[in-house]
């Protein structure tokens, strides 16, 4: 098994010990675990994707507009 180590903010640090009896290395472990299948999700998705670099920008900053001139929209 590897080890790793983690470096915590002192409120997250604080309520780990406070709460000592919970399997924190399970949920740690659940965490990544969860976070890895969706980057190898993301991957599997990208790696069959036809779009370049600059189309997924350039339809990026179409979404961004798309998404401001609703909300402002909203404002107005």
């Amino acid at each position: 098994m590897t080890e790793l180590t983690v470096h915590l903010p002192e409120d997250l640090s604080s309520l780990i010990r406070r709460h000592a009896s919970i399997d924190w290395a399970g949920i740690a472990g659940d965490a990544i675990r969860k976070a890895g299948a969706e980057l190898e999700l993301l991957e599997s998705i990208a790696s069959e994707s036809m779009l370049t670099e600059e189309d997924a920008l350039v339809l990026g900053k179409k979404v961004k507009r798309g998404m401001w001139e609703k909300v402002y929209r909203k404002l107005v």
